[in-house]
């Protein structure tokens, strides 16, 4: 720190002088005293970005749970290869701490497999999770278990669920894992071999199922992507509800969970208003759940962030709190800065302007793990 403080004078001096010599290289990673948590649940709404969040509360009696947090930040979005990043390179930056091609999974830029927070939290005995409301195979939650060169590599990314056995699973996707395409697998039966309780898939109301808490346990919630909010989707909030109490019987050293509300980007895809509102009500709804939980607990990190901002949304005139009139300039992402809000101890840490590869070394951080920044 002392060589880093006395290059930053040498420098202020000698710009002075000579205005074309280098900016200021970024600060250290310097980690927040007196908070350590226990837990670490990271929350990311896809495509959600500040229109997205303010057309949800405007179109909730102008109220949302995000409004109960004050650390607040913003993270820079950029793939390696592009401004514009899509989810697997997102989050990827988020799970690895570095920044990566459009449509890698878990890899630099060479397609060499880089160490997740997720895999890192396994290494510390740390039950995990993963909870989403695309399929558990789509880019967001793969990014945190596996390790592929391409995102639509379904089958190869199921597989990776029996060599990083998370602990708790709910997402859509079975055809990956019984009807795969490229070999005759059938994945729930391999899990259940190793202990899983794999038994009720998506016939049944996820409120209805019966969960063993001495097993780990994955819910397919729909043969290919899950239904929407509109259409009766109703599990996202049940379902982290349920893996937190799960995680935390399992934990003697804290637990790691991630939980995606997908569908908020898809909405954006469609340049379709009430289907972001929709997923983005149910997403905070999800949201205030968790900040019950961790307020109660006192030992839990909330993370909440997205990837990207999709359809490059506006809020235009003649829009009310009753009725949102919105506007596209794209049925794909852009390069908008993304907000990100943290809650419980080491949440101060999240204020301020970083790239996304930031939440990584946060994370890492928090979980007090040496050499944070390995992957870079």
């Amino acid at each position: 720190m002392k060589k880093y403080l006395f290059w930053t004078l040498a420098t202020l001096i000698a710009l002075s002088c000579n205005p074309k010599l280098p900016t200021l290289p970024p600060a250290p990673v310097t980690k927040a005293t007196g908070e350590k948590p226990k837990n670490i649940i990271l929350m990311i709404g896809d495509g959600m970005g500040l229109s997205q969040i303010t057309a949800g509360m405007y179109m909730n009696g102008n109220k949302l749970h995000l409004e109960r947090i004050k650390n607040i930040g913003l993270h820079k979005a950029n793939a390696s290869n592009s401004l514009v990043t899509d989810s697997a390179a997102a989050a990827t930056a988020f799970a690895c701490g570095k920044k990566t091609y459009n449509g890698a999974i878990g890899v630099d830029p060479d397609t060499i497999p880089l160490k997740t927070i997720l895999e890192i939290a396994m290494e510390r005995d740390m039950p995990t999770g993963l909870v989403a409301t695309s399929t558990i195979v789509h880019a967001t939650p793969a990014s945190f278990f596996a390790h592929v060169k391409q995102r639509k590599m379904y089958d190869d990314i199921a597989a990776w669920f029996l060599k990083n056995q998370v602990d708790y699973f709910v997402g859509g996707g079975l055809k990956y894992f019984s009807n795969r395409e490229n070999d005759e697998r059938n994945l729930i039966k391999e899990l259940e071999a190793e202990g899983y309780q794999m038994s009720d898939y998506f016939q049944k109301d996820f409120e209805e199922v019966v969960i063993d808490s001495t097993k780990k346990f994955g819910y397919l919630t729909a043969n290919q992507d899950p239904l929407t909010v509109e259409q009766g989707r109703k599990y996202l909030k049940s379902a982290t509800v349920r893996g937190i109490k799960h995680l935390n019987q399992r934990a003697q050293n804290g637990f790691f969970l991630m939980v995606e509300g997908s569908q908020i980007d898809w909405g954006g895809h469609a340049n379709n208003t009430n289907y972001i509102i929709n997923e983005m009500i149910d997403f905070d709804n999800t949201i205030g759940a968790v900040l019950d939980f961790a307020k109660a607990d006192g030992e839990t990190l909330v993370i909440i962030t997205a990837d990207h901002e999709t359809g490059g949304f506006a809020i235009n005139k003649g829009s009310t709190m009753d009725e949102i009139k919105g506007a596209f300039t794209s049925d794909y992402h852009t390069a908008s800065l993304i907000p990100v809000f943290a809650f419980g101890p080491g949440s101060k840490t999240f204020r301020g302007i970083y790239e996304n590869t930031a939440i990584f070394d946060k994370m890492k951080i928090a979980m007090e793990v040496p050499n944070v920044l390995n992957n870079n």
